[in-house]
């Protein structure tokens, strides 16, 4: 009712109350109490106007405060990014914010009293939603507790859109129900975000799993704080062993005052680093390790380091190979030139000493002389025509104890020269490869001949023949003379390069090439002063089809 009719009512009633009580009282009551009861009822009509007065100025004063408060919570849900929707104990909606009318394309629509079901009639496109959300809201009203779920809400362009919603029953005291709170919150970006996050662990997981190099993580302090499984495969060293210990630990000495100063550059650069170093592997050996090490940042703060070692031993190796292979190419090209036009000469000189020394008997001693040394001359441009002519071996099966005991029969006599011992240790079975004999003996001439010289008098060089688990036959010379450096040892096989006197470095440069063409290897190990040893190793079976390649990669050289 408005104040108007409130207002009209009230003079009514009172016209009718002032007339209607003067007349009862002339007519019915004596004269003596008429002003008694006047009185009375004036005073009765007082207390009555104004307990209705205050009875009506406290509603209105209630009513203002509910409105307060209705207004302060619709300013509050409207406030929120997420969905709020208030029902009553009917599921009929109470209240909701803007976006939740704006989500269901509900903004023009009467929704108060209204159940999901009936407001489905008014969004065609999200009918079937507001039909569903009835079965969730009775799950939540029977399970009567919290219910939290996740729903996925299509939208009218296509895409979908993610909500953690939690529906929150509440009941009277004698456990009817009362309502339900609804509160959505769209995790649309947040799913995506850890979906990226996910993805972006999966692929940093996989980069560092299953990455064919090292890949290693250092606190600033040089701790190890992490390494990939193929760390273990390519040192050898067990990786759960390694992480929390010390890189010092793994660096050999001449890296290791080195450490300090490397992690400050790489901190203080902010760049990655490339190097190359020598790694102990944990059989012994070294491994050239190619590593990029830069740093790791976290919130802009640089906290470790990270990097990768690839393994280029045999990419090294290789090189090595390859700039030898360039040398004998640059040698047989000028062998090949050079050689025909001393040995034309060279042949007329030793004719015409021959024959000088046939008709002056006074200067025998100096004509032996020449003669000896145009035969070193002979000697050094056939080996030039070795290297410079396309080798075409013919393989065959030979004992390689056969041809071991036949090169020690022919230096046993230099042996007795030098005063020193040959010592043989031959398996007791006779090893049968595939080769060219005449070659391998060339090659075992030359390391036995340079054992020989080597050893000091009364010196011992010994041979040993094994052979391996892999099908290769493994042929040691060791000698107790003076030493290689380690400077000399690096160039060993090279053109031209000897230690000798009157050497020409060409023996061991030609033993390199037949070893290499029976795809062998040639090692040298050697301490100063504590003699040298030498290991050849030789398959006991060819792949003819390497052989072809290599043959012709000797022909073009």
């Amino acid at each position: 009712m408005d104040k108007k009719k409130l207002v009209i009512l009230y003079i009514i009633s009172s016209i009718i109350w002032i007339y209607g009580s003067n007349y009862l009282i002339q007519e019915f009551i004596p004269t003596p109490y008429i002003h008694l009861l006047e009185r009375l009822k004036e005073i009765l009509y007082i207390i009555v106007t104004g307990g209705f007065i205050y009875f009506y100025i406290n509603k209105q004063q209630e009513l203002m405060v509910s409105r307060e408060d209705q207004n302060r919570l619709s300013t509050l849900i409207n406030s929120m990014v997420d969905f709020v929707n208030f029902k009553d104990g009917e599921g009929r909606w109470i209240e909701t914010n803007d976006y939740g009318l704006k989500l269901f394309q509900l903004e023009h629509v009467d929704y108060r009293g209204k159940k999901d079901s009936e407001l489905a009639h008014y969004t065609e496109f999200y009918a079937n939603v507001l039909k569903s959300v009835e079965q969730s809201d009775e799950q939540a009203w029977k399970n009567g507790k919290i219910l939290r779920i996740e729903e996925v809400l299509p939208l009218p362009n296509g895409s979908w859109k993610t909500f953690d919603t939690i529906k929150v029953p509440l009941f009277h005291a004698d456990g009817s129900r009362q309502g339900l709170v609804i509160i959505s919150r769209d995790i649309t970006e947040k799913r995506e975000m850890a979906k990226q996050l996910a993805e972006s662990q999966q692929q940093y997981k996989s980069l560092f799993e299953y990455s064919p190099d090292i890949v290693y993580m250092l606190d600033l302090n040089g701790i190890i704080t992490n390494l990939n499984p193929h760390f273990e495969v390519i040192t050898g060293f067990k990786r759960e062993a390694m992480i929390g210990t010390s890189i010092t630990t793994l660096l050999p000495k001449k890296y290791k005052r080195f450490l300090t100063s490397f992690i400050s550059s790489v901190v203080e650069n902010g760049k990655p680093i490339v190097y190359e170093m020598s790694f102990p592997h944990a059989n012994g050996t070294n491994i050239t390790l190619q590593c990029t090490s830069l740093p790791i940042i976290v919130n802009g703060q640089i906290t470790g380091i990270i990097g990768y070692g690839r393994d280029v031993t045999a990419l090294r190796a290789t090189e090595e190979r390859l700039r030898r292979t360039e040398k004998l190419s640059v040698v047989g090209e000028l062998s090949a030139s050079v050689a025909h036009e001393i040995r034309n000469p060279l042949t007329s000189l030793k004719g015409f000493v021959q024959l000088l020394q046939m008709e002056d008997g006074k200067h025998q001693y100096y004509y032996q002389i020449m003669l000896d040394e145009l035969d070193r001359i002979n000697h050094i441009v056939s080996e030039l025509l070795l290297l410079a002519k396309p080798q075409h071996f013919k393989f065959s099966i030979a004992s390689i104890q056969k041809l071991l005991n036949d090169v020690v029969s022919l230096l046993s006599s230099e042996a007795i020269y030098y005063n020193v011992r040959i010592d043989s240790f031959f398996h007791e079975e006779n090893l049968y490869i595939e080769c060219e004999p005449n070659q391998l003996k060339q090659v075992f001439i030359n390391i036995l001949k340079n054992a020989i010289e080597a050893s000091e008098k009364g010196g011992t060089v010994t041979i040993e023949l094994a052979k391996s688990v892999d099908e290769q036959v493994l042929i040691t010379v060791k000698d107790n003379g003076y030493g290689i450096s380690k400077e000399r040892l690096e160039k060993i096989g090279e053109p031209f390069y000897s230690s000798k006197e009157k050497g020409t470095g060409l023996g061991l440069t030609v033993s390199f090439k037949i070893v290499q063409t029976h795809n062998g290897t040639i090692r040298f190990t050697s301490q100063k002063n504590q003699g040298t040893s030498v290991q050849i190793t030789l398959p006991i079976k060819q792949d003819h089809s390497n052989k072809k390649v290599v043959q012709n990669l000797h022909s073009r050289s």
